[in-house]
C-alpha cells in the first residue's frame, strides 16, 4: 500500500476520541497493510502486565502498562513544516525521483 505518512513526520489528529482530537504528534510507526498509524502520546491503552519468572531467573515487571495504539490513517493530517498547518499532501516527480509536497504552499516535505 502507498502510504503519504512516514515515521517521525508530524501530525494532527482531525477525528476519532475527543481527548485526542486536535492534538499534534510525532508519528513512532507506520503499518501500511493495516493503513493505521502509531502517533506518540494518542490512543493510550493501558494493559495489567502479571509478574512471570521465566527460565533465565528475570522477573517481568508488573503492574499497569501504558503504550500507544494504532489510529486509522485516515484520522491523521499531515502537519506541513513550513506553513505549520496541517495539509493534504500531494506527489511531485523530477529526475531526482519522487517527493512529497504540501498541496497548500507547495513546499517539499522530507
Amino acid at each position: 500500500m502507498n502510504v503519504k505518512i512516514c515515521k517521525g513526520d508530524t501530525v494532527e489528529i482531525i477525528s476519532g476520541k475527543l481527548e485526542d482530537k486536535g492534538k499534534r504528534a510525532e508519528v513512532i510507526k507506520v503499518l501500511p497493510e493495516e493503513r493505521r498509524v502509531v502517533v506518540q502520546g494518542v490512543n493510550i491503552h493501558t494493559k495489567h502486565q502479571r509478574q512471570v519468572q521465566t527460565q533465565a531467573g528475570r522477573n517481568v515487571n508488573p503492574g499497569r502498562i501504558k503504550f500507544e495504539g494504532p489510529v486509522s490513517i485516515s484520522n491523521v493530517m499531515l502537519v506541513c513544516p513550513k506553513c505549520n498547518e496541517p495539509t493534504r499532501v500531494g506527489v511531485s516527480r523530477d529526475d531526482k525521483g519522487a517527493h512529497r509536497v504540501c498541496k497548500k504552499c507547495q513546499a517539499q516535505i522530507d
